[in-house]
């Protein structure tokens, strides 16, 4: 069955690259509602419509982060984390009220996102699940750079990156998305980022919001958090994290298997446009009983954030 939020929540923080302070609110939604962005600062702009679809087909150039954007140009920047944890907990209609551009950073993962969503439950609706099943594989390039759909009768994530920082350095790791996989292994692993990049970032007038208590910074083989890392592999936990949020604006959930190498935000929509615009490349499926037990977040309490928290 669809599910939704079983009532709202609201997060107040500030956006990563304007610093500027955000209200947002995860409120329930009937079925077949999808998830919605509703810019509620417009109030006094009636001529713009204020809903941003969580779409794929709405992600405008970005490469830093995921940005969606109607067709009035109303834009919400940072979305793949919230997205992220929608999906990670099985939830597939939402409507996101937010008072800005940006959603805020928090701690620079989606835990503070799942903590609060399973906290207030996952209520059941009267409408089936439909997914997407991959039939042929469909592949992106931007020079080293892959991202890749594959069949699979699973949701699968893998992904490799390779970083000159020695704090980084390459990591892989690949994941069955099924039975709260999300909220057990990705949910907490922070946005993360060289000490180069965010001097970079803040001269063009970037990252104002960005600190060591909501990203990772390496410099070199030294991560600069007085904490440390959350895990050794973090950085690429983080870009699976990701890259589930980016493919949960196809709409619907996956079966397939997702790989992604040194890929980013821009490649994933990329590849959900090449996977859309090729023929024969996937078939949308309705969800029986046994299908929808494969699905990410299908059966997680709270009780299993807590456990990993």
């Amino acid at each position: 069955m669809q599910t939704t939020i079983k009532s709202a929540v609201t997060f107040r923080g500030v956006g990563l690259h304007s610093g500027a302070p955000v209200t947002m609110t995860i409120r329930p939604a009937s079925a077949e509602h999808g998830v919605w962005f509703r810019r509620t600062d417009l109030a006094e702009a009636p001529r713009r419509d204020a809903m941003v679809p969580a779409h794929w087909a709405s992600v405008t150039p970005s490469r830093l982060c995921t940005v969606i954007e109607n067709r009035d140009g109303v834009g919400i920047s940072t979305v793949e984390h919230v997205t992220a944890a929608l999906a990670g907990c099985g939830i597939q209609n939402a409507l996101i009220d937010i008072d800005g551009p940006e959603v805020p950073i928090l701690d620079g993962s989606a835990a503070p996102f799942v903590d609060a969503i399973l906290a207030r439950g996952v209520r059941q609706l009267a409408a089936p699940v439909r997914a997407l099943r991959i039939l042929a594989p469909v592949e992106v390039r931007d020079g080293d750079a892959v991202a890749r759909l594959v069949p699979s009768d699973q949701f699968e994530i893998e992904f490799q990156i390779d970083f000159a920082d020695a704090a980084i350095g390459r990591q892989q790791k690949t994941l069955n998305m099924a039975n709260g996989a999300f909220v057990r292994e990705l949910c907490d692993s922070r946005t993360f980022c060289r000490q180069s990049d965010v001097d970079a970032m803040r001269a063009g007038g970037l990252a104002r919001g960005g600190s060591l208590a909501n990203a990772i910074v390496v410099d070199g083989d030294a991560v600069l958090n007085p904490e440390g890392l959350r895990h050794a592999d973090e950085a690429v936990r983080h870009k699976m994290l990701d890259a589930l949020g980016d493919l949960s604006l196809a709409g619907a959930p996956i079966f397939g298997r997702y790989e992604g190498l040194r890929a980013g935000h821009a490649l994933t929509n990329r590849l959900l446009r090449r996977l859309f615009a090729t023929p024969g490349a996937c078939e949308v499926i309705l969800c029986d009983e046994a299908a929808a037990r494969r699905l990410p977040g299908v059966g997680v309490k709270h009780a299993d954030f807590a456990a990993v928290a």
